[in-house]
């Protein structure tokens, strides 16, 4: 039997008329439209099979198509599951980020790294696919990600260290010369600049304004580092010399032009990821949250509790709220996503009035 759905849209094309819902639903089906998944599911009366609207099956005609609110009100109708888009499972963006977020946690746990063929297995896939979802999710490759882990043990070994030689050993590196062939690269930058404040590295940036006051975009020559939001071009600036206070400071070039449109535009319509290179220094914690964040899919929310969960941390909802506070890129790392458990819009560095503002443009309100 089918649902209220199907049943008034019948009533409608059956008085002349068309119903907008449906509309609405055909065009998130013809164009494979990821945001629409979990909002309904359409039945293909020909094959007897119900989709996601994102599913990359071959087109069906408009005329076999019917919409419902639930995988449940499908099967009422007589309806089976899609085997290839799996309605009835979490999403494909979800899956994949449980894989990977296992799979840095094994890297994480290793004193010498895991071979990609091991870690393709533990997750059930080719390793040229494991390899390729790990990137997709991560921005890393398995071996780039472990040598972060590497690094990311070194950084707060620096500061304690009698010398840097001590610190590579006490992270985990084998011997020095190791760590130089590309550990220091997985930093963003020399160990001993690292320790000071940055010293030798040259960092491009711009302030401009945006429609949520001010935004300043930084970047090394390995990507963008920081963006930050707020009401005045001078305070994003003192800030960013706070945090490299002795880096070569240096306004916008050319290339680095085309990334702060890039934000600017994303800014104005967060939808999907800002796909840009990035350079962020942070512990391994924080970039599994940080990595965590970045699956939440476009006018989506979760609690911190939530958050915490997905990364295997249940009980570490605080540490994980610390590590949102700690984000040095604004909406790239879509931190105004997590809400409180009650749902009240708490806790953004940057402004609740702008983590309002972006939820609303992304469709949450």
């Amino acid at each position: 039997m089918a649902n209220s759905v199907e049943f008034a849209s019948k009533t409608r094309r059956a008085a002349g008329g068309t119903d907008p819902a449906d509309d609405a639903h055909w065009a998130a089906v013809s164009t494979r439209d990821p945001q629409a998944d979990g909002q309904f599911v359409y039945a293909v009366r020909t094959t007897g099979v119900y989709c996601r609207p994102s599913c990359p099956s071959r087109a069906a005609r408009r005329e076999n198509v019917r919409f419902y609110d639930t995988t449940d009100a499908a099967r009422a109708a007589g309806y089976r599951a899609c085997k290839r888009c799996r309605p009835d499972a979490a999403p494909l963006a979800l899956r994949q980020a449980d894989l990977v977020l296992a799979a840095c946690r094994a890297l994480e746990a290793s004193e010498a790294g895991i071979a990609l063929a091991r870690l393709a297995d533990a997750a059930g896939l080719s390793a040229h696919h494991f390899h390729r979802v790990f990137k997709g999710v991560t921005g890393l490759t398995p071996k780039a990600y472990f040598k972060a882990v590497q690094a990311r043990r070194l950084a707060p070994a620096l500061a304690g260290a009698a010398n840097v030689t001590e610190a590579i050993y006490a992270a985990g590196f084998r011997c020095a010369g190791r760590f130089y062939d590309g550990g220091a690269a997985e930093l963003g930058m020399a160990p001993l600049a690292y320790r000071a404040g940055g010293a030798g590295q040259h960092i491009r940036y711009a302030v401009e304004r945006c429609t949520l006051g001010f935004v300043i975009v930084a970047a090394t020559p390995r990507g963008v580092c920081a963006i930050e939001l707020g009401d005045a071009a001078p305070a994003l600036f003192d800030a960013l010399r706070r945090r490299f206070p002795k880096a070569d400071l240096a306004p916008a070039d050319a290339q680095f032009r085309g990334w702060l449109a890039a934000v600017l535009a994303y800014l104005e319509h967060p939808q999907g990821l800002l796909d840009l290179p990035f350079d962020v220094q942070g512990t391994v914690f924080q970039r599994r949250v940080w990595q965590a964040l970045r699956a939440i899919p476009s006018g989506q929310t979760v609690s911190y509790a939530d958050l915490a969960g997905a990364i295997g941390r249940p009980g570490a909802a605080r540490a994980v709220a610390q590590a949102c506070a700690s984000n040095p890129l604004a909406v790239a790392v879509p931190c105004h996503r997590v809400v409180r458990g009650d749902g009240a819009l708490a806790g953004y560095r940057w402004g609740v009035e702008r983590k309002a503002e972006l939820l609303r443009r992304e469709g949450r309100e």
